[in-house]
């Protein structure tokens, strides 16, 4: 049976869901949540173009999932993230550096910069060390822990860390992070998540039948790519193991050849261990 609800970790659905003209209610609810405690501190925002053109020549250019700026001139940057990439960490800090930077034209005062919060979205773990789902990183003193700046934060969510059942549910960042994890697995919107009306709406958006065959079209080839993706990542690993056994064995029949020189000859060690004779020619 087809899934009712389109799955919000795909990039096409999450800015489907948080970066669509209509979303602004839903991205608002979720920021509260997961960046402000929960707090209603956006009291409004700006959902932008996520494409960040670089202002220096030979800078790379960059597509964000979602970006926002909020009623106070702060700028969010929301990621969702599916696979865990050689270079995401460091792709995470030169977005947030960037979004910071572009904020002034030449000859601009720096006081004119706002706020940066990059807030990302893993559906693997990045920090294996703990069991915190939600963390926030910002520019500290070493020793004493003091705040240089406020005006870059990093706010990481890992999914997998996330194991409330639907009967578990009581915060907000609860109901968002199973919204995330769950919901193309629903048949319906349960009724603890109905109560919130910014997701019943992330709800309403996410239908299937909502979309148009276009979007479905996009929707099915982003699941065909990250299908490919996580089994191109799979057999890298497993052929980084397959190579690591076999360089286990060549290295174990050379200690055995090492072991049997003062022994045997050249011929008969090859044939004992498997080695050229050329090998063990070498190892003499």
């Amino acid at each position: 049976m087809p899934s009712v609800f389109i799955n919000p970790k795909t990039d096409f659905a999450f800015k489907k869901i948080f970066g669509s003209k209509q979303s602004k209610d839903i991205l608002i609810s979720f920021l509260n949540a997961l960046v402000y405690d929960e707090q209603d501190m956006i009291r409004d925002l700006i959902i932008l173009d996520p494409y960040q053109a670089p202002r220096i020549k030979g800078i790379k250019d960059s597509y964000l999932d979602v970006k926002a700026t909020l009623f106070d001139g702060t700028t969010v940057i929301i990621e969702m993230q599916v696979l865990n990439v050689l270079g995401f960490e460091k792709r995470i800090l030169y977005n947030a550096a960037k979004a910071f930077s572009i904020q002034l034209g030449v000859g601009e005062d720096y006081t004119l910069l706002n706020p940066v919060i990059a807030l990302t979205i893993t559906d693997f773990e990045m920090f294996p060390g703990n069991d915190r789902v939600l963390s926030r990183y910002r520019l500290k003193e070493k020793d004493d822990l003091t705040d240089y700046s406020d005006d870059i934060e990093l706010v990481f969510v890992e999914l997998p860390k996330f194991n409330k059942t639907l009967d578990d549910l009581e915060t907000l960042v609860d109901k968002w992070l199973y919204f995330l994890k769950s919901a193309n697995q629903l048949e319906s919107v349960p009724a603890k998540m109905r109560e919130v009306a910014a997701i019943d709406h992330a709800f309403t958006v996410a239908k299937q039948s909502r979309l148009s065959r276009k979007e479905l079209e996009v929707l099915e080839n982003r699941q065909m790519v990250l299908h490919d993706n996580r089994n191109a990542i799979l057999k890298a690993k497993q052929d980084g193991r397959q190579e690591g056994r076999q360089e286990g064995r060549q290295e174990e029949r050379l200690e055995i050849a090492r072991s049997l020189l003062d022994l045997l000859d050249t011929e008969t060690i090859a044939q004992k261990t498997g080695l050229t004779i050329a090998q063990v020619q070498q190892l003499r």
